[in-house]
């Protein structure tokens, strides 16, 4: 099965979830899919004769092969009391596997140019490996034993959690982090989407080897994975790696399950005190999911309001007219028990209250009076033709395919991606405004704001 995508040079990626642009920022594999101003690359469905399904876009032009993965799992299968387990998992992963230990094992990686990494969000545990062509044997023997025969040799473990628990203590002191985090557990309380992915300075010392081998046996399965390949290889040699590096893995994942969930606490505000010069805040609500037949509606009121950069209202109200702030976003996060209307900004404390009430005045009127003809117009000319130009690496393809699967939107999506944009009419914009940004907010703010008071226990 092949579907057939238009790549323009003026496009820029959708921005999707937070998660997502972190795996897109690696920058190895550069593949010349954009030496034109705009022509068709090929995404094929390639199964191998397992039952391993992968999206190939194979590209010979440069002699790199990227390979993006993906287990449903992540932090949200971390036990009771053992949060941060996914997290540790992601990061031992290639500490070592088989009859390799860590330094060995890292030499043979630099030895040859391979790249392997694994991060945990709460939804998933990805993996990417990234090599050349001419090393993909090895590449590929590195990859299957990091997931099949994992050491988590002790002292490796007790270094990384040490490395955790150092990141974990400086966070205590990261306004960012401070407001980020109490939204997350104000938002989610008594769910697994509350806890921090990287654990916390009580759970990261009780997780023990045993646990991270447990969390692998639990999650790592053929049943919850997703595959993307980019590059120098053909389909022929996908299958045949599939099977190599995933194929010995269990058929079916045993995932806890997890409920469905919608953030408490719209209405307050929730101080976070740091002695700091700065006040940060995080403020979200409801959002839509990625499937919803509103989502691209509301994806358009989001680049208007704030996830259009330099175009948003917000932007145009905080930093253009008045100067409070550097920056000031907001955008949807799409989880897979969630889905939410998230944004940020940071100002200097005696400004706090004022910043506030623009970003709350500004969503309100969004809400109530829908966006201008104009408006809709312009973001839909921007979408239409914003999609790909910072998909120029097989890297950000990889992880961009992978995300599609994870999301079950089709590999056309590319090709009904321009029709769903046009459909978008002026009442949709205004119906779906209020339906996204109606519902009120949850605000954290870390520092010592002047003027802005906690309006729910903290």
């Amino acid at each position: 099965m092949r579907a057939h995508f238009i790549f323009s040079r003026r496009a820029v990626v959708e921005a999707v979830r937070g998660r997502l642009l972190r795996h897109l920022a690696a920058a190895l594999c550069v593949l010349p899919l954009f030496a034109a101003p705009a022509f068709a690359t090929t995404i094929e469905r390639v199964v191998s004769p397992g039952g391993i399904e992968a999206w190939l876009v194979h590209e010979s032009a440069v002699p790199m092969i990227a390979i993006d993965f993906a287990f449903a799992g992540g932090a949200a299968q971390d036990l009771a009391g053992k949060g941060g387990t996914a997290h540790l998992v992601a990061s031992l992963l290639d500490e070592g596997a088989g009859d390799i230990a860590s330094k060995a094992f890292h030499d043979r990686l630099e030895r040859k140019a391979i790249e392997l990494s694994y991060q945990a969000d709460r939804d998933n545990l990805r993996g990417t490996l990234r090599t050349l062509s001419a090393n993909r044997d090895e590449a590929f023997e590195d990859l299957r034993l990091s997931l099949t025969a994992p050491r988590f040799d002790q002292a490796d473990v007790d270094i990384i959690k040490d490395q955790v628990l150092s990141t974990l203590r400086r966070a205590t002191t990261n306004p960012g982090e401070a407001a980020s985090q109490r939204w997350w557990q104000t938002a989610f309380p008594d769910h697994p989407y509350g806890r921090p992915t990287d654990g916390t300075l009580t759970s990261v010392p009780l997780i023990t080897a045993n646990d991270l081998r447990d969390y692998t046996h639990r999650v790592l399965a053929r049943g919850n994975l997703k595959v993307a390949v980019v590059g120098d290889i053909d389909a022929e040699a996908v299958k045949a790696m599939l099977d190599r590096v995933f194929g010995a893995l269990p058929e079916l994942s045993q995932l806890t399950p997890v409920a469905d969930a919608t953030p408490q606490g719209l209405g307050h505000t929730v101080v976070v005190k740091l002695d700091v010069p700065q006040a940060v805040i995080a403020f979200g609500g409801p959002g839509i999911a990625r499937k919803d037949p509103d989502f691209m509606a509301a994806y358009i009121i989001n680049h208007i309001l704030g996830g259009g950069a330099f175009t948003s209202r917000l932007y145009e109200e905080v930093r253009e007219k008045r100067g409070l702030a550097y920056s000031v976003y907001d955008t949807l996060l799409w989880l897979n028990h969630a889905a939410l209307f998230i944004g940020g900004t940071a100002t200097r404390s005696d400004r706090a209250a004022e910043t506030l009430s623009i970003i709350d005045r500004e969503i309100r009127r969004l809400a109530d009076d829908g966006p201008t003809a104009d408006e809709l117009a312009k973001a839909k000319d921007y979408l239409n033709g914003a999609f790909a130009l910072n998909l120029d690496t097989s890297s950000k393809i990889a992880a961009l395919l992978v995300q599609l699967q994870l999301d079950g939107l089709g590999i056309d999506y590319f090709e009904r991606r321009p029709e769903l944009i046009k459909a978008v009419t002026l009442s949709d914009a205004k119906r779906v405004a209020k339906r996204l940004l109606g519902e009120g907010l949850l605000v954290t703010v870390a520092g010592r704001p002047d003027g802005v008071v906690s309006t729910s226990a903290e």
